[in-house]
C-alpha cells in the first residue's frame, strides 16, 4: 500500500468486479437468521425502506481479532471485508453524502430514483487514514469521521487501546473531502454527566475542530448506547445540540434513517468483519430495521450493553 494515502489515488479507475466471497462466520446468528430469511425477503414484498437513507457505522478498519465479543458487539472490520462491501455500493450505484446532506435529500420529492448511503467512522482512528480513505478514493466515496478531540493531537495519542488520528492527518483528510463532525471531547456516556458537563463535551469539542480545520461542524456523534427511553435527557440533550449550533447527529439506534427521524439522533447500521455481503445487503434496504424493538427494549429493562458502539 502507498506510504501517503492521499497520493497516487486519482484518475479514472476500471469499474473493479464484483466476486461473490464467503466469509467465515463464527457461529449461527439469530438476528442474521431472521434478516435474511425473514425480514428481507418481506422489504421486498412490500418494497419498504427504499424511501429512507442507510448510514453505515464503523469504527476501525483493520485486522483486531475480536472474536471474544458476540458479532453484534464488534467495531473492527477488516480491510478485505470493507472493501467488499464498498464495491457492492460501487456496482448498485449507491451515492455516498454528508450526514447534512441525507437530511436536506431525505425532505426532496421524488428522491427515490436515486440510491443515497451515508458512511460514518466514530472515534478518529489512525486506520481511517491508512486503511479506509485509500479504499474509499478507489470507488469514489466520501466518508463523515467523528473525532473525540480529547484523543486527536498534534501527536499520536491512543483511545481503547488504538492510535487515533493526528491534526495533521485531518487536515490532509480534510483537503481530500473528508467530512468531520463531533464525538464529544473526552468520549463518556453523556447522560451520567451533569447538564453542564455535557454542554462542556458539545460545545468545546466542535469548537476545536472549527478551530483545527476553519470550516464550521454541522454533526454531532453520540458515544456509547444511546439512552433513547430517556426522554427528558434526549430532550435536553437536543436542546443544548441546537444551542450550541449542530445542525444534525446521529445515534447507535438500529435502522435506516428516514425523513419522520429526529435529525439530531438519525438511525444508523452497525456494520463489521462479521457482514457477509448478502447480510450487509439486506441491512442496506431495510431488513435489520426489525432489531430496534429488541433493542429499545433491553434499554427498558436496563440490558443494554454499554459498549454496543464506542
Amino acid at each position: 500500500m502507498n506510504t501517503n494515502p492521499l497520493s497516487a489515488l486519482t484518475g479514472v479507475h476500471p469499474r473493479p468486479k464484483l466476486k461473490s466471497r464467503t466469509y467465515k462466520m463464527p457461529g449461527l446468528r439469530a438476528d442474521r437468521l431472521a434478516t435474511l430469511y425473514l425480514f428481507h425477503p418481506l422489504c421486498r414484498l412490500l418494497r419498504s425502506g427504499r424511501a429512507g437513507i442507510p448510514i453505515l457505522m464503523y469504527h476501525s478498519i483493520s485486522g483486531i481479532d475480536e472474536s471474544a465479543k458476540h458479532p453484534y458487539y464488534r467495531i473492527a472490520t477488516a480491510s478485505r471485508v470493507f472493501e467488499e462491501q464498498l464495491k457492492l455500493l460501487y456496482h448498485r450505484d449507491y451515492k455516498a453524502v454528508s450526514p447534512s446532506d441525507a437530511v436536506r435529500l431525505a425532505q426532496e420529492p421524488g428522491r427515490n430514483a436515486e440510491k443515497l448511503v451515508v458512511i460514518t467512522f466514530d472515534d478518529g482512528y489512525q486506520d481511517f487514514y491508512t486503511h479506509a480513505f485509500p479504499i474509499l478514493s478507489q470507488y469514489g466515496f466520501s466518508a463523515t469521521v467523528f473525532l473525540p478531540t480529547a484523543y486527536i493531537g498534534d501527536t499520536t495519542r491512543g483511545l481503547n487501546g488504538a492510535a487515533c488520528l493526528t491534526w495533521s492527518q485531518v487536515r490532509e483528510l480534510r483537503g481530500a473531502g473528508v467530512d468531520f463532525g463531533s464525538h464529544t471531547i473526552t468520549h463518556r456516556q453523556l447522560n451520567t454527566l451533569n447538564i453542564e458537563d455535557v454542554r462542556h463535551e458539545l460545545r468545546y469539542s466542535k469548537e476545536t475542530i472549527e478551530e483545527k480545520l476553519g470550516y464550521p461542524v454541522k454533526s454531532f456523534a453520540y458515544p456509547y448506547a444511546f439512552p433513547e427511553t430517556d426522554h427528558d435527557f434526549t430532550q435536553r440533550l437536543r436542546e443544548i445540540l441546537d444551542q450550541t449550533g449542530y445542525e444534525n447527529g446521529v445515534s447507535t439506534i438500529i435502522g435506516i434513517a428516514h425523513p419522520s427521524n429526529d435529525r439530531f439522533f438519525m438511525k444508523r447500521l452497525p456494520v463489521n468483519s462479521c457482514d457477509d455481503l448478502p447480510f450487509f445487503r439486506a441491512k442496506l434496504e431495510g431488513a435489520y430495521d426489525w432489531l430496534h424493538a429488541f433493542q429499545y427494549a433491553s434499554k427498558l429493562t436496563g440490558k443494554t450493553q454499554s459498549t454496543l458502539s464506542s
